[in-house]
This record gives C-alpha cells, sequence and structure tokens, in this order.
C-alpha cells in the first residue's frame, strides 16, 4: 500500500478544491471563514454566492482501497462531512456502510489478507504527511484504531505477507526541514495486532524506496529505488536474512525506471514495467536466475500503469495511458496472449485489483460527466458490475461539457497537448475568458478525468479551462519527462507562453482575459509565467507553489530533499545555485504586476509555507494586489472540504474581481 501519490493535474486543485457541503456558518451577508483559515487582503466570501455556488459542492468521488480476502465485498474511500474516510459494500450497490470517522483524511485500507479480522489504514495530523499505520477490528463498535507503527516516524509504504498475515512497513525521520544530514529508511515487519514485537529487517540510505511486495510464500519482498523519475533500481531481498541484491543494473549511458513489481506465482521472475530501450514504460518479465527481461507489450507506444496479478499467477492486469485515456487490458501469463475485456466508458482509471479468487477485478473509474465509482470485471464472463453509485444532484453532469484534445507548437516547435474544457457556446456565445490550470509535479500529468465544482467555471461563469501538459509532464515518453530538468526549467514556462499564443488564434477565445492557476509545482510555474508574460495575462493564483528552488530545497522534509535536487538541480552547486537564484520568482516579483492570490497549508512539509510569506511580502512591496489566505490546520493542498470550500469561493471572487471585470 503505497503512500506515494500520482500528482495528476486534475487533483491539487480540481479535486482537493473541487467536493462537498456548505459547511461554514452563515452570517447575514457572508460566510464566516473555518477558525483555522489567516486571511491577508482576502474579501469576505458573500453569502448569495456560497449559496449559488452550493449545489456544485456535493460531488463525493469515491475509490476503490481493498477486497475482502474471503468474501466479495470491499472497502472504499469517499468525503464523509469534512474528509475522505472509509466505507465498507457489503455487495455491488449497497449503502456504504461508515467504518471510519476523523477529523483528519484517512488514506488506504487493506484487510488482514488471511481472514479479513481487521483492516489497517494511514492517517496524519493537519496535513502534515507524517503518516502512522492503524489496525481496526472488523465490527469495532467505537473506540480509536491501534497505532501499527511508531510515532514521530512518516510511513512510506506498507505490504502485506501474503499467507503469514505480517505487516512490512518503511518508516523515515521526520522534522528536519532545513536539516541536511543524511536519513535512512527503516524497514521492519510485524505482526499488526503485537507491533510491540516488530523485527527490523534493514536499514536503506536515503528516502527513495518504495514498491514493496511479497512473493506467493512470503519468503522474498521485492522493491524499488528511487532516483528520480527517470531512474529507478530494483532489489530483492531474502525476508529470513533482511539481505538484499540489486536485480536491475545501469545499461551503457541509458536511465531506465522501473515500476513497481510483483512476483510470479511460483516466485521465479517479476513481472513489472520498464523504459529500457523505450520511450515508454512497457510491461516486462524479468526471470530472476539469469537477469533476462522479456517485453510483453512491444506494440503499445504508451505507459503501461497500474499493474497487479492474480493471486492463481494465471491473469495479469495492466493500465495503459494512451495520451491521457485510461485502457484496461488482460493478459494470460501461460501464453502471454491478450484475452478479450469488456468495452469500458471513456475515462480515467484508477488502481486496478484482483479478489484473491482470481476471477473478479476491481478498479476506480471516472470520466468528464461521472464522478469516480468502483466497479468490477468477472474475468470468465466479461461481465462489468457497478459497485458504487454517486447520489442524485442538483446538477445534471450529464450536460458538463467534455474535453478536446488540443497541440500547440512551442517555441522550439515541440508539439505540446493539453485538455480543453469550452464554456457551451450556445449560453455563451462571442469569445470566452480563460483559466489556465498548471499540474503539479512537474512528472505529473493532466488527465481528462472529472472537474468536480471546477465545472461551475464553464457551466456557470462561461469560462473556457485549459489543463496543459508542459515538457516535464508524464505520458509521453521519457524523453518528454527531461526537457525542464535543472537549468532547462524555464523552457516549460515557454510553453505556457506558446500557449499564450494559441489562445490568440482561436476565433472562441479571449487572449486579453486570461488567468493562470496551479498547485504545487504548478504554483511555481503560475509565478514564473506572472514573471515573463505579467502583460498577457489578467492575474494568477498560486497554491502551495515554490517562489525559490533554493530556499525551497534548503526547507523541505530530509525525506524528499535528495530526489527533488534530481529534478531541478542541486543548490549546492554554486553555479546551479546562482542560476537558481536568477531566475527565481522570489527574485523577479517586481515583474510581477497583475494581481496574485496565494494559498498556503501551514504544516506543508513539502512546499513549506516560507516560499509562501516570502512571495508575498515581496509582490506587497511593488504594490501588486496580493490576497493570501493560509491554513493552519493544513498540508500541501486542502484536504479538509471546510476550507476547500472557503478557498473555491474566494477564487470565484478573484476571479470576478480581476478576469471578469
Amino acid at each position: 500500500m503505497s503512500l506515494a501519490r500520482r500528482p495528476l493535474g486534475l487533483s491539487l486543485i480540481a479535486t482537493l478544491l473541487a467536493a462537498a457541503p456548505l459547511s461554514m456558518a452563515l452570517a447575514q451577508d457572508t460566510v464566516a471563514p473555518p477558525a483555522a483559515m489567516v486571511l491577508e487582503n482576502v474579501p469576505p466570501v458573500r453569502a448569495d454566492l456560497a449559496a449559488q455556488v452550493a449545489k456544485y459542492n456535493e460531488f463525493k468521488p469515491t475509490a476503490y482501497a481493498a477486497w475482502h480476502p474471503t468474501k466479495l465485498e470491499m472497502i472504499v474511500s469517499r468525503r464523509h462531512q469534512n474528509t475522505p474516510q472509509l466505507f465498507r459494500v457489503a455487495k455491488p450497490g449497497a449503502a456504504p456502510e461508515l467504518l471510519t470517522d476523523y477529523p483528519e483524511p484517512v488514506r488506504g485500507a487493506r484487510y488482514e489478507p488471511k481472514n479479513g479480522r481487521f483492516y489497517v489504514f494511514n492517517r496524519d495530523s493537519g496535513g502534515n504527511e507524517v503518516f502512522r499505520t492503524y489496525r481496526r477490528e472488523v465490527g469495532a463498535k467505537g473506540g480509536d484504531a491501534l497505532p501499527v507503527t511508531p510515532d514521530n516516524r512518516r510511513v512510506q509504504d506498507t505490504a502485506w505477507g501474503k499467507t503469514s498475515g505480517r505487516l512490512l512497513y518503511v518508516t523515515v525521520p521526520v522534522g528536519r526541514q532545513g536539516s541536511n544530514d543524511k536519513i535512512a529508511s527503516t524497514i521492519s515487519i510485524a505482526d499488526p495486532s503485537q507491533p510491540e514485537g516488530a523485527r527490523v529487517l534493514a536499514e536503506l540510505p536515503g528516502g527513495g524506496w518504495g514498491g514493496f511486495s511479497f512473493s506467493h510464500d512470503d519468503k522474498q519482498v521485492v522493491y524499488s529505488e528511487g532516483v528520480s523519475a527517470n531512474e529507478s533500481y530494483l532489489w530483492v531481498m531474502d525476508v529470513a536474512s533482511g539481505k538484499s541484491r540489486r536485480i536491475t543494473e545501469k545499461t551503457g549511458g541509458e536511465t531506465v525506471a522501473y515500476g513497481s513489481a510483483v512476483f510470479s506465482r511460483d516466485g521465479k521472475g517479476l513481472y513489472t514495467t520498464s523504459d529500457q530501450g523505450s520511450e515508454f514504460a512497457r510491461l516486462v518479465y524479468i526471470d530472476l536466475a539469469s537477469g533476462k527481461q522479456t517485453v510483453l507489450t512491444p506494440e503499445i507506444n504508451w505507459d503501461i500503469e497500474s499493474v497487479d496479478l492474480s493471486d492463481d499467477g494465471k491473469l495479469l492486469a495492466f493500465v495503459a495511458n494512451e495520451d491521457g485515456t485510461s485502457v484496461l487490458r488482460i493478459m494470460r501469463t501461460g501464453d502471454r496472449k491478450l484475452v478479450a475485456t469488456p468495452t469500458l466508458p471513456v475515462g480515467v482509471i484508477g488502481r486496478v485489483e484482483w479478489h484473491r479468487d482470481s476471477r473478479h477485478l476491481a478498479l476506480t473509474l471516472s470520466s468528464a460527466r461521472s464522478p469516480s465509482d468502483v466497479y468490477s470485471i468477472d474475468a470468465k464472463t466479461n461481465a462489468v458490475t457497478r459497485w458504487t453509485t454517486h447520489e442524485k444532484m442538483d446538477v445534471d453532469v450529464e450536460k458538463f461539457v467534455e474535453p478536446s484534445l488540443v497541440r500547440w507548437s512551442s517555441f522550439d516547435k515541440r508539439s505540446i497537448s493539453g485538455f480543453v474544457y469550452r464554456a457551451p457556446s450556445d449560453k455563451f456565445p462571442g469569445k470566452r475568458p480563460v483559466l489556465i490550470n498548471i499540474h503539479g509535479g512537474p512528472e505529473g500529468q493532466s488527465l481528462p478525468g472529472f472537474m468536480g465544482r471546477n465545472n461551475y467555471y464553464t457551466d456557470v461563469m462561461g469560462l473556457t479551462v485549459i489543463y496543459p501538459n508542459v515538457r516535464g509532464s508524464s505520458g509521453y515518453g521519457k524523453s518528454f519527462l527531461k526537457l525542464d530538468n535543472g537549468k532547462l526549467r524555464e523552457d516549460s514556462v515557454k510553453d505556457i507562453g506558446a500557449l499564450l499564443d494559441w489562445i490568440a488564434t482561436q476565433p472562441d477565445l479571449d487572449a486579453s482575459r486570461v488567468m493562470v492557476m496551479g498547485g504545487s509545482y504548478g504554483g511555481y510555474m503560475v509565478l514564473a509565467v506572472s514573471t515573463m508574460y505579467a502583460d498577457r495575462i489578467a492575474g494568477a493564483i498560486d497554491i502551495v507553489g515554490i517562489s525559490n528552488f533554493v530556499t525551497f530545497l534548503e526547507r523541505t522534509e530530509s525525506y524528499r530533499r535528495d530526489l527533488r535536487r534530481v529534478e531541478y538541480g542541486d543548490e549546492r552547486d554554486p553555479d546551479m545555485r546562482k542560476w537558481m537564484e536568477a531566475t527565481a520568482p522570489a527574485n523577479n516579483a517586481a515583474k510581477i504586476t497583475k494581481p496574485l492570490f496565494v494559498v498556503q497549508g501551514k504544516n506543508d512539509p513539502r512546499v513549506p509555507w516560507q516560499e509562501a510569506d516570502q512571495i508575498v511580502a515581496t509582490v506587497k512591496k511593488n504594490g501588486t494586489p496580493v490576497w493570501y489566505m493560509t491554513a493552519n490546520d493544513e498540508g500541501h493542498g486542502f484536504g479538509k472540504k471546510a476550507n476547500a470550500d472557503y478557498l473555491f469561493y474566494s477564487g470565484i471572487d478573484f476571479l470576478n474581481t480581476y478576469l471578469l471585470k
């Protein structure tokens, strides 16, 4: 159960900012901000605006979490009141039964694999991402869950022993922002019913270890060593001794990225993804004795993503990301032939996972007109069964606009693409104002999924929303992924400049009314666009964005610092530091002449709050209007509904004030 997030373009901005009911007390004319929120120059939210938006706030996307090991039932995740929580779904279509009810979001879940007596899940506090694993008995009434992992250490990854019922977990030290000390990842294994008896298997250098998975006999564990988005290695550990060996090596001058691996049923090989000798991550089989790698999907020139092997080892399910659209395939391992699969709605598929019966495959599916829901496929009959259905809404999702895939030529003639959600022309004739929403990562990818409450932009405000995939985005080949590394950073910003050129050529878009918005790395992009193209935008919304890569790298949590240096450059190198300082938005803030809205979680371990403080302070000195919103109970994005609601209302106010004036 990996805690790593795939940074999607629609996740930070359209999911964290896109769900739920009006939960704040209304004064006579305004909405009271949440108690933990600190506002500077942000106008009060009008009650009539909040009431108008309310029906767009009720979406509750549902995601698959875990199959029960012996019953055909599952745990799913969806919002309950203010935060995502866990629910039991006893059968397809059954009403979800609430399992957890915490003020903080609950992350993932896994049943104990032998008979499902209990399940484990992860939880942090105030968005600090210091995840801890907890155990809760099935059917428990009242009382809190019991901790399995140590306090004050972040759980990076967990994995169940398939037959032993023991839980492997990986932890790293926390609270080391600004420290350059080397860290180690601790690999431990325990019976979750007796966590005090945990045994340390190994101490591994650095914080880039994940993707742990047991062999069927629990004697071996495979895991990955992440160096960067383009470089990783697979290791196999003997559980009894804790000794490991690396099974993938460097091949000449080529760096190779491997996905999470799973053992074959007989333990003699691994199924994984690899971009060795290819632009894209292909499905491969690695023979452990010889090290030979066999490509199983040579004909698919797109990245293979979610992969899972059935418990009997006979069927391999995987998802291909084909220009942002998910395509599910199932392969027989015996003859490595694809089998017929049912037609699914066009959209974005989340993690896929087989039930222990090796027959039913669970998946999460969303589309532009459907919040994510959970489905299963019967491998014997090809029947598709819908397990969850979104509650009836006051808005008609069938009328939401569908995205179109567009491409434009950048400064170096490279083709860049993105998804455009156009305001309906029959309702909003003439040239429409544009909101460019830039994903984080930077190795993320905007996908044509459900915009949630962001449909208010197109449906009510008449905006056209564009989600670009600038160079450095995943999904378009490993060469494309590297095009923004180090001192190439501003080339990705130039891709937005080229998008502004493209907008000016479109008869239905108003190039004089364009605003940019983004979160995390997307927040950096917003700030950089504001310095490089201030004369071509009306304003910008920066959410937990990086304003100076030097100060960011010096302050981000130590367990992730080295991984980020590979992407952004090493600030300890004098030449690189000089370049970072010269190009930092915080050091070029005099060029930011259009209104700026900055949003930050005080507990953010990735992009610390100082990144927001310094850009706000500098821009204010220039007399440029700056709105500043801080939530003291949030981290890297707003995970609590009340905070996300208020941010969305304020964001609409900002757009009305500076884009639609």
